[in-house]
């Protein structure tokens, strides 16, 4: 016998962040099916989270069953959550789709806060065998906490939850793999702090490791984002007492050329099923409502009116980009607010001061906010869009200098203190400094789930005077 007799081989195929691309997940499908052709037995494929978007109408129209079927004909062996799946889509429905996946879900730092345990189609960790080498595999998701607290959920530290698990599965398998939705600045943490790990997949931050990261014994990697890659990685070890070490790994570019039949079929008949379901109609409407991105629209405020109506707070500042479009006179669907609203983003209350609404309204007569793009924290829009509000009354001169072009701010007739605080309806993404930045200055902040901001508009518009409302300027210059 050579010595090479004793080597062992494994390949590691995964993706991340594929945010229901439905349009790549065909394409996804028939790489992996060729690279696994390639390995053979000795082959496992892994998702690290956000493969589902509700942005995307197939995910939105199915509850994410589109998603799963994709999964299951894909033959994936793990996957973990991201907050895409933990925070947009409601426990019991996760809990029906996730009935129907053949391959275990693995997250270590998510229970239920009345158990206290993992909900029962999550596991903490799982052990896969391939060819006699054991794969210990454990995951983690990005702990936002607050708002898993809303949804029955804990969340909590990943690091430390992740370190448990790898203590725990210490002997008892040959490889260590960690699906780690976390981001990149914490798979770096976890690579220098937690001893054992041989492999982290990331996710969530989206970074394109075009080649492994080498944090001491750990490889680090990172499949960018939407389909575009699939990682893979090769594993090797000479004796049977040796660590496995990452010989090979690189970003696979998904052919568009390629394509996997059965896959395609079941995206078809899912688009198909996601957009039936979608027509229900929600209103009737008499005029259509503009949206303008500069300046003030009735579309944008009645997206305003309906967070002041949900909050029930002094008054709503909400940013026209969420809206993608005007919104039509005649019948309106749910597919139709889904295709005009389609960010996952909830409404809360903060505490804010006078002088910091002043700053933000300031900001949105400027075109660099208005015309910013933005990407990630729920938004699906294009660019962030000017400021709309309900509750309040802004006096200006278009032509004054910027940030000294507003000449007076009313509510209910009084004016805005800049030293005041007021309770304001707004949109969770300003929360994380994310557009105007003044928005993120407040306290007290109270997230409202599970609704998303489209859910709003369709009780909007069933309000009577709810479109009259709409066409009252609050900016008037």
């Amino acid at each position: 016998m050579g010595l090479g007799s004793n080597k062992q081989k494994l390949t590691i195929l995964y993706t991340n962040d594929i945010h229901s691309h439905f349009e790549m997940m065909s394409n996804v499908a028939a790489l992996i099916s060729r690279e696994k052709a390639v390995a053979g037995d000795k082959a496992i494929v892994l998702d690290i989270g956000d493969h589902m978007d509700r942005a995307s109408v197939e995910t939105e129209g199915t509850m994410g069953q589109a998603n799963v079927d994709v999964i299951n004909l894909t033959g994936y062996d793990a996957i973990t959550i991201g907050n895409n799946e933990g925070l947009t889509i409601s426990y019991d429905v996760l809990e029906s789709v996730y009935a129907g996946l053949q391959c275990p879900v693995v997250c270590c730092n998510i229970s239920e806060t009345k158990s206290g345990k993992p909900p029962s189609w999550m596991k903490p960790h799982v052990i896969l065998e391939r060819e006699g080498i054991r794969i210990g595999l454990t995951g983690a998701t990005a702990a936002f906490a607050g708002f898993y607290q809303l949804l029955g959920w804990e969340a909590g530290d990943p690091v430390q939850a992740i370190a448990e698990q790898v203590r725990a599965l210490q002997g008892q398998c040959d490889i260590m793999i960690v699906l780690s939705h976390l981001g990149l600045t914490i798979d770096k943490r976890l690579a220098e702090n937690v001893e054992g790990i041989d492999v982290i997949l990331g996710g969530h931050t989206h970074h394109i490791l075009e080649e492994p990261l080498m944090i001491g014994k750990t490889a680090v990697c990172g499949a960018g984002k939407f389909g575009q890659y699939v990682g893979r990685l090769v594993m090797q070890r000479d004796h049977a007492e040796d660590r496995f070490t990452c010989i090979e790994g690189s970003l696979l570019p998904v052919d568009k050329n390629l394509m996997e039949p059965i896959v395609e079929q079941a995206i078809m008949k899912h688009h198909e099923l996601a957009r039936e379901k979608l027509t229900e109609a929600v209103a009737v409407i008499d005029r259509s409502l503009p949206i303008h991105y500069e300046e003030e629209s009735p579309f944008a405020n009645l997206l305003a009116q309906a967070v002041l109506q949900h909050t029930d707070a002094d008054f709503a500042i909400v940013n026209s980009g969420q809206l993608l479009g005007p919104l039509p006179e005649g019948e309106i669907s749910t597919g139709m607010l889904h295709g005009l609203c389609p960010s996952p983003i909830n409404p809360c209350v903060v505490k804010l001061r006078g002088e910091h609404i002043y700053q933000a309204l300031e900001e949105s007569l400027l075109q660099e906010f208005s015309g910013k793009k933005i990407l990630g924290f729920g938004f699906r829009g294009y660019i962030l869009g000017g400021l709309a509000v309900d509750g309040l009354k802004i006096h200006y001169d278009k032509n004054g200098e910027p940030y000294r072009k507003i000449t007076h701010i009313s509510m209910k007739g009084q004016p805005l203190e800049p030293q005041r605080e007021y309770k304001v309806g707004t949109l969770d993404m300003f929360t994380f400094k994310i557009g105007y930045e003044s928005l993120s200055l407040g306290k007290d902040t109270v997230y409202m789930l599970p609704e998303f901001i489209r859910d709003l508009l369709r009780s909007e518009l069933s309000r009577p005077g709810s479109l009259e409302e709409s066409m009252i300027p609050r900016w008037i210059s």
